[in-house]
């Protein structure tokens, strides 16, 4: 299987770069800068240099032509201000799923963020951050044309993952280690029938092919 990830140099993208490699899957990375193409190579994946802030619809679809999924992992990150919440965390992921669609991949798995909400009202650069991530939530939803699944994990750490977790509509918060967000994508890539499913992500006492498998067959 041949996936392509925006946000290639991220922290759970690296991870989950590493991942598909491992397993045999031929994984790219889109990333901004040549300098990170190193950290993609050592991870297994490709390194496709592309800035999905100023790149056309059509130059991302032709990045990933001949993918069998997509999967949206890019963000403005902690320190950006408001403007980029709306170029990245939002616009880059329309951007990303019109691409998908221009390009015949149907497989898309948008990774967002508990509380993720268009209507989550206050004036903070967080409260930006939610707006957007349920916005582009809201759109990629909306498409029929994609088979997509949204990722909604809690709280990030960088613990070593335990491959144990809580994967439900409705977790309620709680810490997950980036380790596991990634295992837990790789698996979601490998269930087609958890398309049309919003997801929130936590630790808990569920291995995660078990975890996986149990909301596909809701």
């Amino acid at each position: 299987m041949r996936i392509v990830i925006a946000g290639g140099h991220g922290q759970i993208a690296l991870r989950l770069e590493r991942l598909l490699a491992a397993r045999g899957d031929e994984v790219a990375g889109i990333i901004r800068r040549p300098e990170q193409g190193d950290d993609l190579r050592d991870a297994g994946a490709e390194p496709l240099l592309l800035d999905l802030e100023s790149a056309s619809v059509e130059e991302v679809a032709e990045a990933l032509r001949g993918a069998d999924a997509a999967v949206f992992a890019a963000g403005a990150g902690p320190g950006s201000g408001a403007a980029r919440k709306d170029t990245v965390d939002k616009a880059a992921a329309v951007l990303f799923a019109d691409a998908a669609v221009r390009a015949g991949v149907r497989r898309f798995v948008i990774v967002s963020s508990m509380g993720a909400d268009p209507r989550h009202e206050g004036d903070e650069i967080f409260d930006v951050y939610l707006r957007a991530k349920g916005e582009a939530d809201a759109y990629v939803s909306g498409l029929d044309t994609l088979d997509w699944t949204i990722l909604r994990p809690g709280a990030l750490t960088d613990d070593a993952g335990k491959g144990l977790v809580r994967l439900e509509a409705h977790t309620g918060r709680g810490p997950i280690p980036r380790d596991d967000v990634a295992a837990v994508l790789a698996e979601l890539l490998d269930t087609p029938a958890t398309a049309g499913l919003t997801l929130e992500l936590v630790s808990g006492s569920v291995p995660v092919s078990v975890a996986v498998k149990s909301v596909a067959g809701n």
